[in-house]
C-alpha cells in the first residue's frame, strides 16, 4: 500500500519522559498515544519516522556549560536561548527512544541538535535555519506530502517542527493528546497549539484520527 502520509514522532526519548534529565510533565501518556498511532500506521502501511535530540557533550544550550541556572534565558550564537539541564547526550540511555515504543515500526530516525553552537528545536532545521536535517529530503524521496505529528514537547520541538513543516509545504495534522509541554509559563502549550493552528495545522483528536482508518 502506498501512502503520501507519514507519522512523525518528535523526540520521544527517555530524558524527556518520567525520570529523565529534562522530564516533561505527564510525558509517558504521550508514549501510549504514540503506540496507538504506530499500530494503526502499521496496519495501514503508513510509514513512521522519528526525530531525536542528539547533543554532543558540552552542548552550548546546557546550563552547566554556561554556568547558568536551568530554565533561565540567554543567547547562544546570537539567538535567544533557554538554558536547559544536560539532556539527550549522544550515546547515553537518556537519548534513546522510550522502551515502550515498538522501534521496529520506525522506518527512519533523524538526529538534530548535533552542532554544539546552536540548538535545534525543529526536526527540520536548527534554530537559525542555517542547517537542515535529513528529514525533509527523506520525506521528499518517499513522496510524503502529509504529516501527522505528535511528541515532546508541545511548546518547543513539536511547535517548531510543525511550523517548519507548514513552511515547507506539508499538510500537517497534530494529535494534541499525544503532545505534552514543558510549560515554563502555564499557558505555553495552549498558546503553542493556537500558533500551530493559526499557521495552518489541523488539530485532530486521537479517536477521530484512528476512526479515519477503521
Amino acid at each position: 500500500m502506498t501512502h503520501d502520509e507519514a507519522l512523525l514522532l518528535v523526540d520521544l526519548q527517555n530524558d524527556f519522559c518520567d525520570g529523565g534529565a529534562l522530564a516533561v510533565p505527564d510525558a509517558d501518556s504521550a508514549i501510549g498515544v504514540a503506540g496507538q498511532l504506530m499500530a494503526r500506521c502499521q496496519h495501514q502501511g503508513i510509514p513512521v519516522v522519528a526525530s531525536l535530540d542528539w547533543h554532543p557533550v558540552q552542548h552550548g544550550s546546557f546550563a552547566s556549560v554556561q554556568g547558568a541556572t536551568p530554565f533561565t534565558e540567554g543567547k547562544l550564537d546570537g539567538l535567544p536561548q533557554t538554558w536547559w539541564p544536560d539532556h539527550c547526550v549522544q550515546g547515553t540511555p537518556g537519548a534513546r527512544l522510550h522502551s515502550a515504543l515498538q522501534q521496529s515500526l520506525i522506518a527512519a530516525t533523524f538526529p538534530k541538535g548535533e552542532d554544539p553552537n546552536i540548538d535545534s528545536y525543529s526536526a527540520f532545521f536548527d534554530n537559525g535555519h542555517r542547517q537542515e536535517t535529513a528529514l525533509h529530503g527523506w520525506l521528499q524521496q518517499h513522496a510524503i506530502r502529509r504529516l501527522t505529528v505528535t511528541g515532546l514537547a508541545t511548546d518547543y520541538c513539536v511547535k517548531y517542527t510543525v511550523l517548519d513543516a507548514l513552511r515547507l509545504g506539508y499538510q500537517v495534522t497534530v494529535i494534541p493528546e499525544g503532545c505534552r509541554g514543558v510549560n515554563l509559563a502555564p499557558q505555553d502549550s495552549k498558546l503553542a497549539f493556537e500558533e500551530m493552528e493559526s499557521a495552518g495545522a489541523h488539530l485532530l483528536a486521537l479517536h477521530a484520527w484512528l476512526n479515519k482508518y477503521d
